[in-house]
Protein backbone atom coordinates (compact mmCIF):
# COMPACT_ATOMS: atom_id res chain seq x y z
CA UNK A 1 0.00 0.00 0.00
CA UNK A 2 1.10 3.55 -0.50
CA UNK A 3 -0.31 6.37 1.77
CA UNK A 4 -0.66 9.58 0.66
CA UNK A 5 -2.44 12.74 2.30
CA UNK A 6 -6.06 12.68 0.69
CA UNK A 7 -8.72 14.86 0.28
CA UNK A 8 -11.95 14.93 -0.97
CA UNK A 9 -13.46 17.85 -3.43
CA UNK A 10 -16.16 19.71 -1.37
CA UNK A 11 -17.08 21.16 -4.57
CA UNK A 12 -21.15 19.95 -4.70
CA UNK A 13 -22.75 22.96 -6.17
CA UNK A 14 -26.15 21.05 -6.54
CA UNK A 15 -26.10 19.74 -2.53
CA UNK A 16 -26.59 16.33 -3.58
CA UNK A 17 -25.89 14.69 -0.34
CA UNK A 18 -27.43 17.43 1.79
CA UNK A 19 -30.76 17.10 -0.19
CA UNK A 20 -30.58 13.02 -0.16
CA UNK A 21 -29.45 13.19 3.84
CA UNK A 22 -33.11 15.21 5.12
CA UNK A 23 -34.82 13.19 2.63
CA UNK A 24 -33.88 9.97 4.36
CA UNK A 25 -34.35 11.62 7.69
CA UNK A 26 -37.67 12.62 6.48
CA UNK A 27 -38.54 9.14 6.39
CA UNK A 28 -37.40 7.95 9.60
CA UNK A 29 -39.27 10.61 11.23
CA UNK A 30 -42.42 10.57 9.40
CA UNK A 31 -42.40 6.36 10.00
CA UNK A 32 -41.60 7.18 13.57
CA UNK A 33 -38.88 4.11 13.15
CA UNK A 34 -35.20 3.94 14.20
CA UNK A 35 -31.96 3.61 11.80
CA UNK A 36 -30.83 1.13 14.10
CA UNK A 37 -32.48 -2.90 14.02
CA UNK A 38 -35.30 -4.07 14.80
CA UNK A 39 -37.14 -6.95 15.65
CA UNK A 40 -36.74 -8.34 12.18
CA UNK A 41 -32.36 -8.42 12.82
CA UNK A 42 -32.91 -9.71 16.62
CA UNK A 43 -34.40 -12.82 15.10
CA UNK A 44 -32.56 -13.04 11.72
CA UNK A 45 -29.80 -13.34 15.05
CA UNK A 46 -31.02 -16.09 16.20
CA UNK A 47 -31.40 -17.69 13.30
CA UNK A 48 -27.86 -16.76 12.19
CA UNK A 49 -26.08 -18.06 15.28
CA UNK A 50 -28.49 -21.10 15.21
CA UNK A 51 -27.08 -22.43 11.59
CA UNK A 52 -23.77 -21.33 13.10
CA UNK A 53 -23.37 -23.28 16.56
CA UNK A 54 -26.10 -25.92 16.63
CA UNK A 55 -24.43 -28.22 14.25
CA UNK A 56 -21.20 -27.58 16.00
CA UNK A 57 -22.69 -28.97 19.25
CA UNK A 58 -24.55 -31.79 17.43
CA UNK A 59 -21.13 -33.30 15.97
CA UNK A 60 -19.86 -33.42 19.38
CA UNK A 61 -22.71 -34.94 21.51
CA UNK A 62 -24.39 -36.89 18.79
CA UNK A 63 -22.20 -40.21 16.95
CA UNK A 64 -22.98 -39.02 13.07
CA UNK A 65 -22.88 -40.63 9.83
CA UNK A 66 -19.73 -38.71 7.81
CA UNK A 67 -21.89 -37.83 5.31
CA UNK A 68 -24.02 -35.94 7.84
CA UNK A 69 -21.37 -34.37 9.48
CA UNK A 70 -19.58 -33.31 6.29
CA UNK A 71 -22.86 -31.30 5.25
CA UNK A 72 -23.16 -30.27 9.00
CA UNK A 73 -19.68 -28.21 8.43
CA UNK A 74 -21.15 -26.51 5.09
CA UNK A 75 -24.02 -25.55 6.69
CA UNK A 76 -21.53 -24.18 9.49
CA UNK A 77 -19.65 -21.67 7.10
CA UNK A 78 -23.28 -20.77 5.84
CA UNK A 79 -23.95 -19.47 9.39
CA UNK A 80 -20.81 -17.95 9.67
CA UNK A 81 -20.67 -16.19 6.99
CA UNK A 82 -24.26 -14.89 8.11
CA UNK A 83 -23.43 -13.64 11.31
CA UNK A 84 -20.55 -11.59 9.55
CA UNK A 85 -23.06 -9.53 7.32
CA UNK A 86 -26.05 -9.68 9.57
CA UNK A 87 -25.02 -9.24 12.84
CA UNK A 88 -21.44 -8.43 13.44
CA UNK A 89 -21.18 -6.01 10.41
CA UNK A 90 -24.19 -4.29 11.85
CA UNK A 91 -22.95 -4.09 15.22
CA UNK A 92 -19.69 -2.93 14.39
CA UNK A 93 -21.21 0.17 12.35
CA UNK A 94 -23.16 0.94 15.50
CA UNK A 95 -26.01 0.01 13.68
CA UNK A 96 -27.41 -2.67 15.11
CA UNK A 97 -28.47 -1.23 18.22
CA UNK A 98 -29.16 2.65 19.70
CA UNK A 99 -27.78 1.17 22.99
CA UNK A 100 -24.03 1.06 22.33
CA UNK A 101 -23.05 -1.97 24.41
CA UNK A 102 -25.21 -4.03 22.52
CA UNK A 103 -23.42 -2.67 19.53
CA UNK A 104 -20.19 -3.71 21.43
CA UNK A 105 -21.62 -6.72 22.41
CA UNK A 106 -22.84 -7.82 19.34
CA UNK A 107 -19.83 -6.48 16.86
CA UNK A 108 -18.01 -9.05 19.49
CA UNK A 109 -19.08 -12.21 17.30
CA UNK A 110 -16.39 -10.74 15.36
CA UNK A 111 -14.23 -13.29 17.60
CA UNK A 112 -15.75 -16.25 17.17
CA UNK A 113 -15.80 -15.85 13.72
CA UNK A 114 -12.03 -15.79 13.94
CA UNK A 115 -11.55 -11.51 13.47
CA UNK A 116 -10.94 -9.34 15.85
CA UNK A 117 -13.10 -6.22 16.04
CA UNK A 118 -9.99 -3.46 15.51
CA UNK A 119 -8.99 -4.59 12.63
CA UNK A 120 -11.77 -5.24 10.94
CA UNK A 121 -13.15 -1.71 11.94
CA UNK A 122 -9.73 0.03 10.50
CA UNK A 123 -9.91 -1.80 7.80
CA UNK A 124 -13.56 -1.52 6.53
CA UNK A 125 -14.85 1.23 8.74
CA UNK A 126 -11.95 3.52 8.13
CA UNK A 127 -10.04 2.46 5.00
CA UNK A 128 -12.61 0.73 3.10
CA UNK A 129 -15.66 3.30 3.43
CA UNK A 130 -13.62 6.57 3.69
CA UNK A 131 -11.52 5.87 0.65
CA UNK A 132 -13.75 3.20 -1.23
CA UNK A 133 -11.84 1.95 -4.50
CA UNK A 134 -9.07 4.22 -4.27
CA UNK A 135 -5.83 2.74 -5.28
CA UNK A 136 -3.10 2.85 -2.56
CA UNK A 137 -5.77 3.01 0.21
CA UNK A 138 -8.60 1.16 0.04
CA UNK A 139 -7.06 -2.42 1.29
CA UNK A 140 -10.19 -3.60 -0.42
CA UNK A 141 -8.17 -4.00 -3.24
CA UNK A 142 -5.17 -5.61 -1.95
CA UNK A 143 -4.18 -9.27 -2.93
CA UNK A 144 -0.63 -9.41 -2.12
CA UNK A 145 0.96 -10.38 -5.93
CA UNK A 146 -1.96 -13.13 -6.67
CA UNK A 147 -4.45 -11.01 -7.47
CA UNK A 148 -4.76 -7.96 -9.35
CA UNK A 149 -7.86 -5.95 -9.19
CA UNK A 150 -7.25 -2.67 -10.42
CA UNK A 151 -5.36 -1.38 -12.95
CA UNK A 152 -2.89 0.73 -10.91
CA UNK A 153 -1.55 -2.33 -9.37
CA UNK A 154 1.57 -4.03 -11.06
CA UNK A 155 0.81 -6.97 -13.42
CA UNK A 156 2.38 -10.41 -13.48
CA UNK A 157 2.18 -13.04 -16.25
CA UNK A 158 0.34 -15.35 -13.77
CA UNK A 159 -2.51 -12.67 -13.90
CA UNK A 160 -3.97 -13.64 -17.14
CA UNK A 161 -5.32 -16.72 -15.26
CA UNK A 162 -6.81 -14.70 -12.85
CA UNK A 163 -10.38 -15.24 -13.55
CA UNK A 164 -10.04 -18.86 -13.22
CA UNK A 165 -7.70 -19.26 -10.00
CA UNK A 166 -9.13 -16.48 -8.34
CA UNK A 167 -11.93 -18.04 -6.77
CA UNK A 168 -10.16 -21.04 -5.53
CA UNK A 169 -8.12 -17.96 -3.18
CA UNK A 170 -11.63 -16.11 -2.52
CA UNK A 171 -12.50 -19.27 -0.28
CA UNK A 172 -9.29 -18.92 2.33
CA UNK A 173 -10.06 -15.34 3.27
CA UNK A 174 -10.93 -15.93 6.97
CA UNK A 175 -8.58 -18.75 7.33
CA UNK A 176 -6.01 -16.55 6.46
CA UNK A 177 -7.73 -14.24 9.42
CA UNK A 178 -7.04 -16.84 11.83
CA UNK A 179 -3.34 -17.58 10.96
CA UNK A 180 -1.96 -14.42 9.26
CA UNK A 181 -4.06 -11.68 8.57
CA UNK A 182 -5.13 -10.28 12.08
CA UNK A 183 -0.99 -10.12 12.86
CA UNK A 184 -0.16 -8.09 10.33
CA UNK A 185 -3.10 -5.72 10.43
CA UNK A 186 -2.31 -5.17 14.08
CA UNK A 187 1.08 -4.31 13.93
CA UNK A 188 0.64 -2.34 10.51
CA UNK A 189 -2.41 -0.16 12.21
CA UNK A 190 -0.84 0.82 15.63
CA UNK A 191 2.39 1.47 13.24
CA UNK A 192 -0.24 4.10 11.63
CA UNK A 193 -2.08 5.01 14.79
CA UNK A 194 -5.40 4.01 12.88
CA UNK A 195 -8.26 3.75 14.42
CA UNK A 196 -12.03 3.40 14.96
CA UNK A 197 -12.69 5.83 17.63
CA UNK A 198 -10.19 5.88 20.31
CA UNK A 199 -6.28 4.05 19.46
CA UNK A 200 -5.91 0.72 21.74
CA UNK A 201 -2.91 0.70 23.57
CA UNK A 202 -0.48 -1.71 21.69
CA UNK A 203 -0.32 -3.69 24.79
CA UNK A 204 -4.06 -3.90 25.58
CA UNK A 205 -4.84 -4.91 21.97
CA UNK A 206 -1.80 -7.54 21.55
CA UNK A 207 -3.04 -9.13 24.41
CA UNK A 208 -6.83 -9.17 23.01
CA UNK A 209 -5.63 -10.18 19.58
CA UNK A 210 -3.58 -13.40 21.38
CA UNK A 211 -6.16 -14.30 24.54
CA UNK A 212 -8.95 -14.01 21.54
CA UNK A 213 -6.85 -16.62 18.94
CA UNK A 214 -5.99 -18.72 21.77
CA UNK A 215 -9.84 -19.18 23.00
CA UNK A 216 -11.06 -19.43 19.34
CA UNK A 217 -8.53 -21.97 18.61
CA UNK A 218 -9.09 -24.10 21.65
CA UNK A 219 -13.24 -24.08 20.86
CA UNK A 220 -12.71 -25.27 17.38
CA UNK A 221 -9.80 -27.63 17.57
CA UNK A 222 -8.35 -28.26 21.03
CA UNK A 223 -11.96 -29.29 22.90
CA UNK A 224 -13.00 -31.62 20.30
CA UNK A 225 -10.03 -33.14 20.22
CA UNK A 226 -9.34 -33.49 24.08
CA UNK A 227 -13.07 -33.77 25.25
CA UNK A 228 -14.93 -35.90 22.06
CA UNK A 229 -14.58 -38.82 20.56
CA UNK A 230 -13.68 -37.19 17.08
CA UNK A 231 -10.30 -38.28 15.14
CA UNK A 232 -7.78 -35.46 14.91
CA UNK A 233 -8.11 -35.18 10.62
CA UNK A 234 -12.14 -34.98 10.89
CA UNK A 235 -11.86 -31.78 13.61
CA UNK A 236 -9.08 -30.27 10.66
CA UNK A 237 -11.06 -31.41 7.97
CA UNK A 238 -14.36 -29.99 9.13
CA UNK A 239 -12.50 -26.44 10.59
CA UNK A 240 -10.91 -26.10 6.67
CA UNK A 241 -14.37 -26.30 5.14
CA UNK A 242 -16.87 -24.45 7.29
CA UNK A 243 -13.81 -21.67 6.99
CA UNK A 244 -13.58 -22.10 3.26
CA UNK A 245 -17.27 -21.91 2.82
CA UNK A 246 -17.92 -18.74 5.16
CA UNK A 247 -14.49 -17.42 3.29
CA UNK A 248 -15.93 -17.85 -0.38
CA UNK A 249 -19.65 -16.15 0.58
CA UNK A 250 -18.18 -13.49 2.26
CA UNK A 251 -15.69 -12.47 -0.41
CA UNK A 252 -18.07 -13.18 -3.74
CA UNK A 253 -20.41 -10.47 -1.71
CA UNK A 254 -17.62 -7.97 -1.02
CA UNK A 255 -16.41 -8.49 -4.43
CA UNK A 256 -19.50 -8.19 -6.09
CA UNK A 257 -20.09 -4.66 -5.04
CA UNK A 258 -16.84 -2.78 -5.80
CA UNK A 259 -14.30 -5.07 -8.27
CA UNK A 260 -16.89 -5.34 -11.52
CA UNK A 261 -16.18 -3.77 -15.23
CA UNK A 262 -18.81 -1.05 -14.27
CA UNK A 263 -17.23 0.16 -10.86
CA UNK A 264 -14.66 3.07 -10.82
CA UNK A 265 -11.05 2.40 -9.13
CA UNK A 266 -9.63 5.50 -8.82
CA UNK A 267 -6.51 7.87 -7.74
CA UNK A 268 -6.26 11.22 -6.43
CA UNK A 269 -4.88 14.16 -8.81
CA UNK A 270 -0.96 15.22 -7.93
CA UNK A 271 -2.40 17.83 -4.98
CA UNK A 272 -3.66 14.34 -3.35
CA UNK A 273 -7.52 15.36 -3.78
CA UNK A 274 -10.29 13.13 -5.39
CA UNK A 275 -12.61 14.50 -8.12
CA UNK A 276 -15.67 13.97 -6.64
CA UNK A 277 -17.08 14.92 -3.22
CA UNK A 278 -17.44 11.98 -0.62
CA UNK A 279 -20.73 11.57 -1.29
CA UNK A 280 -20.38 11.12 -4.92
CA UNK A 281 -17.72 8.99 -5.10
CA UNK A 282 -19.36 6.60 -3.55
CA UNK A 283 -21.84 6.41 -6.68
CA UNK A 284 -18.62 5.81 -8.63
CA UNK A 285 -17.40 3.06 -6.62
CA UNK A 286 -20.04 1.13 -5.54
CA UNK A 287 -22.85 -0.97 -7.39
CA UNK A 288 -25.93 -2.59 -5.75
CA UNK A 289 -26.94 -6.38 -6.89
CA UNK A 290 -30.14 -8.81 -6.97
CA UNK A 291 -32.08 -5.96 -4.73
CA UNK A 292 -34.89 -7.87 -5.67
CA UNK A 293 -34.38 -11.06 -4.46
CA UNK A 294 -35.98 -11.63 -0.96
CA UNK A 295 -33.10 -14.13 -0.04
CA UNK A 296 -30.62 -12.55 -1.44
CA UNK A 297 -31.58 -9.33 0.84
CA UNK A 298 -31.87 -11.70 3.90
CA UNK A 299 -29.51 -13.67 3.57
CA UNK A 300 -26.48 -10.90 2.85
CA UNK A 301 -27.59 -8.46 5.43
CA UNK A 302 -28.24 -5.76 2.76
CA UNK A 303 -24.98 -6.11 1.59
CA UNK A 304 -26.47 -6.31 -1.68
CA UNK A 305 -27.83 -2.64 -1.22
CA UNK A 306 -23.95 -1.50 -1.13
CA UNK A 307 -24.90 2.02 -3.00
CA UNK A 308 -27.51 2.51 0.45
CA UNK A 309 -24.72 0.57 2.75
CA UNK A 310 -21.94 3.34 1.67
CA UNK A 311 -23.67 6.75 2.11
CA UNK A 312 -25.13 5.76 5.37
CA UNK A 313 -23.37 3.14 6.54
CA UNK A 314 -24.70 3.84 10.37
CA UNK A 315 -28.03 2.57 9.27
CA UNK A 316 -29.73 -0.57 9.53
CA UNK A 317 -29.72 -2.90 6.64
CA UNK A 318 -32.63 -3.88 7.49
CA UNK A 319 -34.04 -0.27 6.31
CA UNK A 320 -32.22 -0.67 2.53
CA UNK A 321 -34.76 -1.63 0.51
CA UNK A 322 -37.12 1.55 1.67
CA UNK A 323 -34.53 3.73 1.56
CA UNK A 324 -32.95 2.84 -1.46
CA UNK A 325 -36.12 3.96 -3.50
CA UNK A 326 -35.18 7.92 -2.15
CA UNK A 327 -31.47 7.25 -2.82
CA UNK A 328 -32.17 6.50 -6.38
CA UNK A 329 -34.96 8.63 -6.52
CA UNK A 330 -32.41 11.29 -5.56
CA UNK A 331 -29.44 10.43 -7.68
CA UNK A 332 -31.56 10.73 -11.03
CA UNK A 333 -33.06 13.94 -10.35
CA UNK A 334 -29.19 14.99 -9.57
CA UNK A 335 -28.13 13.25 -12.99
CA UNK A 336 -25.84 11.08 -10.46
CA UNK A 337 -24.99 7.15 -11.46
CA UNK A 338 -26.98 4.44 -9.23
CA UNK A 339 -25.22 1.21 -10.27
CA UNK A 340 -26.73 -1.61 -9.80
CA UNK A 341 -26.93 -5.22 -11.72
CA UNK A 342 -30.72 -6.60 -11.44
CA UNK A 343 -29.49 -10.61 -10.78
CA UNK A 344 -26.19 -12.02 -8.89
CA UNK A 345 -25.51 -13.51 -12.14
CA UNK A 346 -25.18 -10.77 -13.77
CA UNK A 347 -23.25 -9.14 -11.08
CA UNK A 348 -20.51 -12.22 -11.06
CA UNK A 349 -20.10 -12.17 -14.78
CA UNK A 350 -18.77 -8.08 -14.57
CA UNK A 351 -16.53 -9.53 -11.84
CA UNK A 352 -14.84 -12.34 -13.38
CA UNK A 353 -14.94 -9.95 -16.97
CA UNK A 354 -13.27 -7.27 -14.83
CA UNK A 355 -10.50 -9.74 -13.23
CA UNK A 356 -9.74 -11.30 -16.97
CA UNK A 357 -9.31 -7.53 -18.34
CA UNK A 358 -7.13 -7.02 -15.46
CA UNK A 359 -5.16 -9.86 -16.49
CA UNK A 360 -4.49 -8.69 -20.05
CA UNK A 361 -0.79 -7.49 -19.90
CA UNK A 362 -1.30 -3.52 -19.81
CA UNK A 363 -0.12 -1.74 -22.74
CA UNK A 364 1.81 0.62 -20.45
CA UNK A 365 3.35 -1.27 -17.38
CA UNK A 366 1.89 -0.27 -14.22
Amino acid sequence: MTYTNLNFSRVDSAKFFRTLNTRVNEYFKDNKIARTGNWKLHVKTVIMFSIYLTPYFLMLTLDLPGWLQLIFTVVMGIGMAGVGMNVMHDANHGAYSSKKWVNKVMGSSMYILAGNVYNWQVQHNVLHHTYTNIHGHDEDLEAGRILRFSQHSKWHKFHKFQHLYSIFFYGLLTFNWVLTTDFTQTKRYLARKLSYGKLPKPITQWSILVITKLIYMSLWIIIPLLFFNIVWWKILIGFFIMHYVAGLILSIVFQLAHVVEDTDILLPDESGTMKNTWAIHQLYTTVNFSTTNKIVNWYTGGLNHQVEHHIFPNISHIHYKNISKIVKSTTKEFDLPYKEYKTTRRALIAHFRHLKEMGLKPAVPA
